[in-house]
């Protein structure tokens, strides 16, 4: 189980919560992790892989809300003293995307898991920058033991 409070987890650090690597690390840090909900921080460098045009990309959202998931499952796994598992999207399910954030911006990105069944994981995933919602979806994530 998660434990409640903020508890940064810098970058430095993030990468044994996650099984990505760079340049595709698209979370900068755990904010806050509490039994189904995490929220993560991702200060948007200029050079990231998902920035084109001095925005980022949709892909780069939901790679975000996607590694916010993940972080909530090495989180746990590294609580419980075992191996990070690694995830896969499975489906993305009613995107909408009403702003895409500027390079150099910091955004908040927050999950919540729905249903747990098997290895298959229901996340809602909601992305703000400076309070405003920029990016939500449903995302169906795949575990592997």
């Amino acid at each position: 189980m998660i434990t409640k409070g903020v508890m940064f987890i810098h970058t430095d650090h993030i990468i044994h919560y996650i099984p990505q690597r760079a340049p595709f690390v698209m979370v900068t840090g755990i904010l806050e992790a509490e039994g189904p909900l995490t929220r993560s921080g991702l200060q948007i460098d200029p050079d990231n892989i998902f920035v084109k045009d001095g925005v980022f990309t949709p892909p780069g959202l939901m790679e975000n809300i996607a590694q916010t998931a993940a972080a909530r499952a090495g989180y746990q796994a590294m609580q419980q003293n075992t191996p990070v598992p690694m995830g896969y999207i499975g489906a993305v399910k009613d995107l909408e995307i009403f702003e895409l954030p500027p390079a150099g911006a910091f955004i908040e990105t927050t999950t919540e898991v729905g249903h747990e069944v098997f290895n298959a994981t229901m996340v809602t995933g909601k992305v703000t920058l400076n309070g405003r919602l920029v990016a939500q979806c449903e995302m169906k994530i795949f575990i592997t033991p």
